[in-house]
C-alpha cells in the first residue's frame, strides 16, 4: 500500500491527538475526560489507528494502558508533528500581527530573577500583547525533560558539567560567575572591600553542596585557598534567599547576572579579591527545530542584553 493511501489519506490528526492523550493519561477513561469526549469515541479512534497501521498500539496492564513499541514510535513522531503544527499556527498568527505571540521557555531560578526577567520585561514593554510561559528547573531537567519533551522552545541555563548532546544547539550568551551578596542593611554592605576569609564565620544561605551550583560555590572558595562555609540555611529557593539576605543577617552567593539585573532587589554586591570561576550560560534549543518568530526576537534581545555581562565575565 502506498504511503498516501495508507497514511496521508487515512490517518486523522484527531485520532493521533487522542492517542497522545491516552498515552499521557494511561487510561481511555481519563483521556476522554481530559478531551471532553465520550470513552467510545476514544476507543474508536485508537481502533481506527491500529486498523490503518496494521499493528497494536496499546497494551492493557494492571497499571493501565501502555504504548507498545509500535505505539511509542508513533507517539514520538506525533509529539513532534503537533509541536511543529502548533508553531506553524503561532507563526501565522505572529506574521498577521507581529505584536502578538506566545513563547514557552525554561530557565533556572537565579536567571529568572535577573537576566531572563530583564529580557522578558523588555519584550513585554515593547510588545504588550506577547505572552510567555516560563518553566523554572535545574539545567539537567530543562535539557532532558522540558526540551526533550518539547514542553519549551528555548532553555536558558548554565552549561558547565553538562555533557554536549548531538541533538541540541547551544549558543553561549556570557560567562556568568558566583559573587558574594549581602543585604543593604548588612554591616558588610558599607565596606569598600572585604576579605573573603573574614566572612567565613557569618551566617550563610547556600544551595545544597551536592548539586552543580553548590559544587561550583565550593570550588570558588577552594580556589581562594579556603574551605567553604557551613550553610546555616540550605535551600534552592530564591524567594526565601532574598527574604533572609534582605534582613542583613545572612550572606549568600548568587550569579553576577542576577545581581546586575536585580537593581530592584535589596542586595549589595561585596567587592572581594578572590578568583572568579566562569560559568558559561547559553540559550539551548533542539537541533533542526525551526524557531518561532518570538523565539528569534527573544534570542536577539537576550544577545544584546548579555553584552555588558560578557565584558564583566
Amino acid at each position: 500500500m502506498r504511503w498516501s493511501d495508507r497514511i496521508g489519506n487515512r490517518v486523522k490528526l484527531r485520532d493521533l491527538h487522542i492517542a497522545l492523550a491516552v498515552a499521557k493519561a494511561g487510561s481511555t477513561r481519563k483521556a476522554a475526560v481530559e478531551l471532553a469526549v465520550s470513552q467510545p469515541v476514544v476507543s474508536k479512534a485508537i481502533a481506527s489507528l491500529e486498523h490503518t497501521l496494521g499493528v497494536r498500539l496499546f497494551d492493557r496492564s494492571p497499571r493501565g494502558i501502555e504504548p507498545t513499541r509500535y505505539g511509542r514510535a508513533l507517539l514520538t513522531c506525533g509529539t513532534g508533528l503537533f509541536d511543529d503544527l502548533r508553531k506553524g499556527v503561532e507563526t501565522i498568527e505572529f506574521l498577521s500581527d507581529p505584536t502578538a505571540g506566545e513563547l514557552r521557555l525554561g530557565c533556572t531560578e537565579p536567571l529568572a530573577t535577573g537576566f531572563v526577567g530583564a529580557v522578558v520585561e523588555q519584550l513585554v514593554r515593547r510588545y504588550p500583547r506577547v505572552a510567555f510561559r516560563i518553566v523554572t528547573a535545574d539545567p539537567l531537567a530543562l535539557r532532558e525533560r522540558e526540551l526533550a519533551q518539547r514542553n519549551i522552545e528555548l532553555a536558558i541555563s548554565p552549561t558547565e558539567e553538562l555533557t554536549p548532546a548531538p541533538d541540541l544547539d547551544v549558543a553561549i550568551l556570557f560567562e556568568d560567575r558566583q559573587v558574594v551578596v549581602a543585604g543593604q542593611r548588612s554591616k558588610w554592605a558599607r565596606r569598600r572591600s572585604v576579605d573573603l576569609r573574614a566572612l567565613l564565620g557569618e551566617s550563610w544561605f547556600l544551595p545544597p553542596p551536592d548539586t552543580i551550583i553548590g559544587s561550583n560555590i565550593a570550588k570558588a572558595f577552594r580556589a581562594a585557598g579556603l574551605d567553604p562555609p557551613r550553610a546555616q540555611i540550605e535551600s534552592f529557593s530564591i524567594p526565601l534567599c532574598l527574604r533572609l539576605v534582605a534582613t542583613g543577617r545572612f550572606l549568600t552567593m548568587l550569579p553576577i547576572s542576577t545581581v546586575s539585573f536585580g537593581q530592584h532587589l535589596p542586595l549589595k554586591l561585596l567587592r572581594l579579591q578572590s578568583p572568579a570561576l566562569p560559568r558559561p550560560t547559553a540559550i539551548v534549543s533542539l537541533k533542526g527545530r525551526t524557531l518561532s518568530p518570538l523565539a528569534e526576537l527573544f534570542i536577539d534581545c537576550a544577545s544584546k542584553l548579555a553584552k555588558p555581562l560578557a565584558r564583566l565575565g
